[in-house]
């Protein structure tokens, strides 16, 4: 056996298994290295994880004792904390092989020589507590109790009468809220398999206290442990969102425990927060009023949406949504659409879930952004978007078409783009020759004029907070409209700026005031638009360079004057000198340092159209001279959602 996930030269092997015991064809099964935060090993079904090994914990994976027959050891071969090999010594003494089987059953087997037959020597999963999620989030599973599955302390079965009929797939759900603001403590799970690593984060020197404290500074943070368990514990590994597939067994490391976040009144403790409540400054009460006001507008308006849902007759049907038509679809329909979410119509997966194309039985063509269940963003993000792109109408915006709310599912229906995003064409070195200069321009501006709407000129001013040229879609004429408005935020008509402890976005388009200090306003989306219009100048991804970014790149050509370096070669034969220095100027203009020097989206339209329009000279770009970002070490309130397949 020898497995290899090896980034610098590109080699990855698998074990696939066969289709079935007589055809020896690739089955759908896969054994394979995953390199995601701690290493581990998978088995996975298609695209869906069928066993963990659990993550390497500086011994051992987590969940695979080593053997103590040298026949079955392996030698595990790393580089800085990456997995590159799993393999095993050749020795013609003794023969063995590794199999696996069409139902996904990974088969150890010893030659016995003298009998002249093969022996079976394990198997893994060994029992039902190693299939994937079988208890569902935030359960553990034990297979020495009666009952396998058991909700973690501090949380209660999500669906009782399916818990009743031994079904535990929905897992469990809290049985009190967190309280961030210091009324929250942890308990000690001891010897388990650590839950998958969904969202989380890693840092490998620091201490457990110093975990402990970091978690309870991150209101996402649901757990904390060693990364590692050798000599005492070292690391810190914090997750960010739900405990999935936790096993607990016998052997486990002694330092192989999770710390499970929890409300005092959870652990048996009180706390004066009513009083500390009571005691706060009327400004603070007040400030809490106005964002309860405002959440609440949110939640109300789905709420609406789906009360309104449950009256409708069992047919697709249309609600009138201020003064216009939000359909909502059936599961059944958007199944048929899509060939059953098929693999072959996966066409790309943002933050929250996965992107299928579909066809209508009218021949519509659609886009279905069918939300992850085991993501509590992803709810969130489902409500934020249905409520801000329902009321959103401009050409250069991704229409919103419908939702399906049934049962767990939460999908959102837009309209199917057939040239999918800005970034297929601009960094690709053969689809960049399609996008000529007139053609690049025509799209910066509408680029522009969408961010101007939804800034200025629509009935809410609307903060994007995660624009990219992965989050710019093409039609068929290669027309830009803005798209993912998961992360939006609207914005009160003489609001200037807002602040969160939860920063989310993609580094390389994050102005600088809101990567460290959580602040956003309409300048943060300046900020983001001025390093796209660097981009589509360039040809060059802003994350891209060895030392400076493409922002730092293109301030030094500036400084020497020889800003038409920047411009992508292919546009030798169409490009028009005047534009390409001006949407060079006004991108520099947009990612200065401070929130305050960059032009609003209005100035920056005008500057864009006006051919004579006299600029000011730019100041110091944002992150100017720092490390390449894939380097740069995250802060503790820097929490960065950063997926290569965006959603179509």
């Amino acid at each position: 056996m020898n497995l290899v996930d090896d980034l610098r030269s590109g080699v990855e092997t698998n074990l696939t298994s066969w289709r079935s015991l007589d055809d020896p064809s690739s089955g759908e099964f896969v054994f394979r290295i995953k390199n995601h935060g701690l290493p581990q090993m998978v088995i996975l079904n298609g695209e869906k994880t069928f066993y963990r090994s659990g993550p390497w914990n500086g011994l051992q994976f987590s969940n695979m004792e080593a053997s103590p027959n040298s026949v079955f050891q392996t030698d595990f071969n790393f580089s800085h904390g990456w997995l590159i090999s799993v393999s095993r010594a050749y020795d013609s003494s003794i023969f063995t092989r590794l199999k696996l089987d069409a139902s996904g059953t990974i088969q150890r087997y010893t030659m016995n020589l003298q009998r002249d037959a093969w022996n079976l020597a394990y198997t893994f999963p060994q029992d039902k507590c190693e299939e994937y999620g079988y208890c569902g989030p935030h359960a553990v599973c034990s297979i020495d109790r009666v009952q396998r599955c058991q909700c973690l302390k501090g949380f209660k079965p999500a669906s009782p009468n399916d818990w009743d009929l031994q079904d535990w797939s929905s897992g469990c759900r809290r049985a009190e809220p967190l309280d961030c603001e210091g009324g929250d403590g942890f308990h000690e799970v001891r010897g388990v398999k650590y839950p998958d690593m969904i969202k989380f984060w890693l840092n490998m020197s620091m201490s457990l206290h110093e975990c402990r404290a970091e978690c309870l500074r991150n209101c996402n943070c649901t757990a904390y442990a060693n990364a590692y368990v050798a000599n005492g514990g070292s690391g810190c590994l914090v997750w960010l969102g739900d405990l999935v597939d936790v096993k607990q067994f016998t052997g486990a490391d002694s330092n192989q425990n999770l710390f499970v976040r929890l409300p005092i009144s959870e652990l048996g403790g009180t706390t004066d927060e009513k009083e500390r409540k009571r005691r706060r400054p009327t400004k603070v009460v007040v400030i809490s009023v106005t964002c309860g006001v405002i959440s609440a507008g949110f939640i109300v308006g789905v709420i609406l949406l789906l009360t309104r849902r449950k009256r409708q007759p069992a047919s697709d049907s249309k609600i009138n949504r201020e003064d216009q038509e939000l359909q909502l679809f059936k599961f059944p329909t958007l199944m048929a659409a899509t060939n059953s979410f098929s693999r072959e119509n996966l066409i790309g997966e943002g933050g929250f879930g996965l992107v299928y194309k579909g066809k209508l039985f009218t021949e519509e063509e659609i886009a279905v952004k069918r939300l992850s269940r085991t993501s509590q963003q992803g709810l969130k993000e489902f409500k934020n978007e249905v409520t801000l792109i329902a009321k959103l109408q401009h050409r250069n915006l991704v229409r919103l078409l419908g939702c399906c709310i049934e049962g767990e599912e939460r999908m959102l229906v837009y309209e199917y783009l057939k040239n999918r995003s800005l970034d297929y064409f601009v960094f690709d070195q053969n689809q960049r020759k399609l996008l000529t200069w007139p053609k690049r321009f025509d799209i910066i501006m509408g680029i522009a004029r969408g961010l101007l709407y939804l800034h200025q000129d629509s009935r809410l001013k609307i903060i994007h907070r995660d624009l990219k040229t992965s989050n710019i879609l093409l039609d068929g004429d290669l027309n830009p409209k803005i798209s993912d408005f998961g992360l939006a935020r609207i914005f009160g008509e003489d609001q200037c700026i807002a602040k969160t402890k939860r920063v989310i976005g993609t580094y390389g388009y994050m102005a600088p005031e809101y990567a460290f200090d959580g602040k956003y306003s309409v300048k943060s989306d300046v900020f983001a638009l001025g390093v796209i219009l660097l981009e589509i100048v360039s040809g060059k991804k802003n994350r891209g360079f060895d030392y400076y970014s493409l922002s730092g790149h293109a301030w030094l050509l500036w400084k020497e004057g020889n800003i038409l370096e920047l411009m992508d070669e292919c546009l030798s034969n169409t490009w028009i000198e005047s534009q390409v220095k001006r949407c060079i100027h006004v991108g520099l203009l947009s990612i200065q340092k401070y929130a305050e020097d960059r032009p609003v989206m209005s100035s920056i339209v005008s500057m864009l159209g006006s051919d004579g329009a006299m600029l000011p000279d730019p100041k110091e770009p944002g992150f100017f001279g720092e490390s390449s970002p894939s380097c740069r070490t995250i802060s503790r309130q820097e929490t960065f959602t950063i997926t290569e397949l965006e959603a179509r």
